[in-house]
């Protein structure tokens, strides 16, 4: 199945046994200037059991031949799989090659959130629960919104994107997303004082996890903690529609131990974030790596030194692209 979204194409490679699904991706095409091909890119999958050897030769032949249909100069890959030896060399034998160009986050926090309220709180540490209940006792409300509300929430975007520096879209694209999902699995969440709003987040749930995609917050009133408030009720909505786990997406790509002793000390990139988010009582969860499955080497080589170019200006201009 094959589709188009602005600056993307999209097409859905899937298997079926006596007329099940069994293993399948998402692939997004992107065109390279000068019209040199594509790239084929995978995120969070495929979907699959890696163990079963036949099925995952079987899905890889289709996904090459997909992407070959499209001139695609490679395959790119960033599964939904915590780092693991075995599994990198699994990748590796199957002729994939580890990337420096990521695309999605790979480290990120994940709460628990399915048990009660008093142990999701015991887990958290005690400066956290203080400002959650400061936020209670300060006046602060929750409200899930609306359509209508959308608007409120780009504001809150666009002071976030000129205190913080991060990439936002327009608001057309966060009206898309919420419509694109009932709302059993997201919400937009705003934390309000006195009829004004404070703070904002986008939430979205697919199975046993709950993941928080965007957030936003205004310059006033932040001795309220509003965001405190915010990730609380976002937890227990998480909860409420079946999740066990809550991902706070995204930190320094960094092990427990460099997180731990540099993040009082370090406010750049998302190093800020580590030090709200370690505090919900997560733990640290990191994905394997990238991995890239080339088609034309040559032209690989050059992408990966363009890309390498890229990433280096974007650490130069300090651009952020995490929520």
């Amino acid at each position: 199945m094959k589709q188009t979204i602005p600056g993307w194409d999209y097409e859905i490679v899937a298997l079926a046994q006596h007329n099940r699904l069994v293993a399948g991706a998402l692939v997004l095409y992107w065109q390279i200037p000068f019209r040199l091909g594509t790239i084929a890119y995978i995120p969070r999958g495929p979907v699959i059991d890696w163990g079963n050897n036949e099925l995952t030769e079987d899905l890889l032949a289709a996904l090459d031949s997909a992407a070959r249909q499209r001139r695609a100069l490679f395959l790119k890959l960033e599964p939904d799989l915590e780092h693991e030896p075995d599994m990198c060399a699994r990748l590796a034998g199957l002729g994939f090659k580890t990337s420096t160009h990521t695309i999605q986050t790979r480290s990120t926090i994940l709460v628990d959130v399915g048990e009660t309220d008093e142990n999701i709180l015991a887990r958290m540490n005690q400066g956290t629960r203080r400002k959650i209940r400061t936020a209670a006792r300060s006046g602060v409300t929750i409200r899930h919104g609306m359509m209508e509300d959308i608007d409120s929430f780009h504001r809150l975007l666009v002071i976030t994107q000129q205190r913080d520096n991060i990439a936002i879209r327009d608001q057309e694209y966060y009206r898309k997303l919420l419509t694109l999902f009932t709302p059993q699995h997201s919400t937009l969440l705003l934390a309000s004082y006195h009829d004004r709003d404070l703070g904002a987040l986008i939430i979205v749930a697919w199975g046993n996890r709950a993941w928080y995609l965007h957030g936003a917050s205004s310059d006033e009133d932040r001795n309220r903690m509003p965001n405190y408030a915010l990730q609380w009720e976002a937890m227990r909505w998480a909860r409420e529609n079946g999740c066990a786990e809550y991902d706070l997406f995204g930190i320094p790509d960094e092990d427990v131990a460099t997180l731990e002793s540099l993040f009082r000390y370090r406010q750049d990139g998302a190093w800020g974030l580590y030090g709200f988010k370690r505090g919900f009582g997560g733990r640290v969860w990191r994905a394997i790596e990238t991995w890239d499955r080339p088609y034309n080497r040559l032209l690989y080589i050059g992408y990966t030194i363009t890309a390498a170019i890229r990433d280096w200006w974007r650490a130069k201009m300090d651009i952020k692209t995490v929520p």
